[in-house]
């Protein structure tokens, strides 16, 4: 299995998604729970990294004049 911070946002996602529908279901042995938990949770901190990984670059980008524009700046009357 890849290292959780190789793996993409997407096939970490889908690992957490398929742990968080086997919990709900609640036919898990306690131990397992608190194993997928654990998991989870560190699923969770690499999709949380990763977002603000993305996030940070995308606060500015380049317009077509080769200016640097904050993302978050919006156009006069929108």
């Amino acid at each position: 299995m890849l290292a959780e911070q190789e793996q993409s946002f997407e096939q970490a996602m889908e690992k957490l998604e398929q742990i968080v529908e086997r919990l709900e279901e609640g036919e898990v042995p306690l131990e397992k729970a608190i194993t997928m938990y654990q998991e989870g949770m560190t699923l969770s901190n690499t999709c949380h990294e990763k977002l603000q990984k993305v996030e940070k670059q995308m606060d500015e980008i380049v317009d077509e004049n080769g200016e640097v524009t904050p993302l978050d700046s919006e156009e006069p009357g929108e």
